[in-house]
Protein backbone atom coordinates (compact mmCIF):
# COMPACT_ATOMS: atom_id res chain seq x y z
CA UNK A 1 0.00 0.00 0.00
CA UNK A 2 1.46 3.29 -0.81
CA UNK A 3 1.43 6.22 1.73
CA UNK A 4 0.88 8.49 -0.96
CA UNK A 5 -3.17 8.87 -1.93
CA UNK A 6 -3.07 11.51 -4.59
CA UNK A 7 -0.66 14.05 -5.68
CA UNK A 8 -0.95 16.18 -2.86
CA UNK A 9 -2.70 14.65 -0.12
CA UNK A 10 -0.91 11.35 1.70
CA UNK A 11 -2.36 8.51 3.89
CA UNK A 12 -0.46 10.18 6.94
CA UNK A 13 -2.87 13.58 6.54
CA UNK A 14 -5.93 11.69 6.36
CA UNK A 15 -5.54 8.76 8.68
CA UNK A 16 -6.18 8.59 12.39
CA UNK A 17 -3.99 11.13 15.00
CA UNK A 18 -3.18 7.84 17.25
CA UNK A 19 -1.46 6.00 13.75
CA UNK A 20 -3.89 3.39 14.64
CA UNK A 21 -4.80 0.72 11.59
CA UNK A 22 -7.05 2.01 8.73
CA UNK A 23 -9.58 -0.69 7.41
CA UNK A 24 -9.87 -1.71 4.14
CA UNK A 25 -12.78 -0.14 3.29
CA UNK A 26 -11.87 3.68 4.84
CA UNK A 27 -8.71 3.16 2.96
CA UNK A 28 -11.11 3.53 -0.10
CA UNK A 29 -13.18 6.09 1.03
CA UNK A 30 -9.86 8.18 1.87
CA UNK A 31 -8.82 7.61 -1.32
CA UNK A 32 -11.98 9.22 -2.88
CA UNK A 33 -11.32 12.24 -0.36
CA UNK A 34 -8.14 12.79 -1.33
CA UNK A 35 -9.06 12.88 -5.33
CA UNK A 36 -11.88 15.52 -4.23
CA UNK A 37 -9.39 17.37 -1.98
CA UNK A 38 -7.20 17.40 -5.23
CA UNK A 39 -9.90 18.73 -7.71
CA UNK A 40 -10.13 21.61 -5.03
CA UNK A 41 -6.58 22.58 -4.56
CA UNK A 42 -6.59 23.05 -7.99
CA UNK A 43 -9.53 25.23 -8.35
CA UNK A 44 -7.87 27.41 -5.33
CA UNK A 45 -4.37 26.95 -6.53
CA UNK A 46 -2.76 26.69 -3.15
CA UNK A 47 -2.59 24.41 -0.31
CA UNK A 48 -5.60 22.78 1.39
CA UNK A 49 -4.39 21.50 5.22
CA UNK A 50 -6.64 18.48 6.72
CA UNK A 51 -6.78 19.47 10.41
CA UNK A 52 -8.59 16.41 10.85
CA UNK A 53 -9.39 13.06 8.71
CA UNK A 54 -10.05 9.67 10.06
CA UNK A 55 -10.95 8.74 13.76
CA UNK A 56 -11.19 5.57 15.23
CA UNK A 57 -13.68 5.40 17.79
CA UNK A 58 -11.48 5.87 20.78
CA UNK A 59 -9.45 9.31 19.08
CA UNK A 60 -13.29 10.48 18.43
CA UNK A 61 -14.18 10.11 22.14
CA UNK A 62 -10.76 11.81 22.95
CA UNK A 63 -11.43 14.99 21.05
CA UNK A 64 -15.09 15.21 21.42
CA UNK A 65 -16.12 14.38 18.26
CA UNK A 66 -19.86 13.97 17.85
CA UNK A 67 -21.16 10.43 18.36
CA UNK A 68 -22.23 9.29 14.51
CA UNK A 69 -19.24 11.75 13.37
CA UNK A 70 -18.43 10.92 9.58
CA UNK A 71 -14.99 11.03 10.19
CA UNK A 72 -15.88 7.84 12.18
CA UNK A 73 -16.24 6.08 8.54
CA UNK A 74 -13.35 7.91 7.03
CA UNK A 75 -15.70 10.11 4.06
CA UNK A 76 -14.78 13.53 6.51
CA UNK A 77 -12.12 16.37 6.83
CA UNK A 78 -11.96 19.73 8.43
CA UNK A 79 -9.65 21.64 6.74
CA UNK A 80 -7.85 25.17 6.51
CA UNK A 81 -6.55 27.16 3.23
CA UNK A 82 -4.21 29.76 4.39
CA UNK A 83 -5.82 33.18 4.05
CA UNK A 84 -9.35 32.18 4.11
CA UNK A 85 -12.17 31.70 6.32
CA UNK A 86 -14.40 28.73 6.90
CA UNK A 87 -16.74 30.46 5.48
CA UNK A 88 -15.18 31.33 1.83
CA UNK A 89 -14.09 27.96 1.75
CA UNK A 90 -17.91 26.59 1.86
CA UNK A 91 -18.83 29.22 -0.75
CA UNK A 92 -16.05 27.61 -2.96
CA UNK A 93 -17.13 23.86 -2.05
CA UNK A 94 -21.10 24.79 -2.17
CA UNK A 95 -19.60 26.22 -6.10
CA UNK A 96 -17.94 23.32 -6.94
CA UNK A 97 -20.69 20.68 -5.60
CA UNK A 98 -23.65 22.91 -7.77
CA UNK A 99 -20.69 22.33 -10.93
CA UNK A 100 -20.91 18.41 -10.44
CA UNK A 101 -17.15 18.95 -10.06
CA UNK A 102 -16.99 17.30 -6.15
CA UNK A 103 -19.77 15.37 -3.99
CA UNK A 104 -22.42 16.29 -2.22
CA UNK A 105 -22.86 16.05 1.58
CA UNK A 106 -22.27 17.42 4.71
CA UNK A 107 -20.67 20.80 4.80
CA UNK A 108 -20.07 22.86 8.38
CA UNK A 109 -18.29 26.12 9.76
CA UNK A 110 -17.59 27.00 13.40
CA UNK A 111 -17.55 30.60 14.94
CA UNK A 112 -15.03 29.28 17.53
CA UNK A 113 -13.10 27.62 14.51
CA UNK A 114 -13.59 30.40 11.58
CA UNK A 115 -10.78 29.34 9.65
CA UNK A 116 -11.72 26.07 9.24
CA UNK A 117 -14.41 23.90 6.73
CA UNK A 118 -15.94 20.58 7.42
CA UNK A 119 -16.53 18.59 4.61
CA UNK A 120 -17.73 14.95 4.36
CA UNK A 121 -18.75 12.87 1.65
CA UNK A 122 -22.14 11.22 3.14
CA UNK A 123 -25.21 10.26 0.86
CA UNK A 124 -27.74 13.36 1.79
CA UNK A 125 -27.38 16.96 1.39
CA UNK A 126 -26.33 18.44 5.44
CA UNK A 127 -25.17 21.94 6.05
CA UNK A 128 -24.79 23.89 9.43
CA UNK A 129 -22.60 26.81 11.18
CA UNK A 130 -22.60 25.91 14.75
CA UNK A 131 -21.23 28.82 17.61
CA UNK A 132 -18.89 26.06 19.03
CA UNK A 133 -16.94 22.93 17.23
CA UNK A 134 -17.71 19.72 17.90
CA UNK A 135 -14.59 18.48 17.34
Amino acid sequence: MSDQLSPHFGLDELRCGCRCGVPGIVLERLERMAETLEVMRARLNRPIQVISGYRCASRNRRVGGAPASRHLWGDAVDLQVDGMTGLELRALWEQAIGEGSIPDGGLGTYADRPSTLHYDQRRVRARWHHERAAR
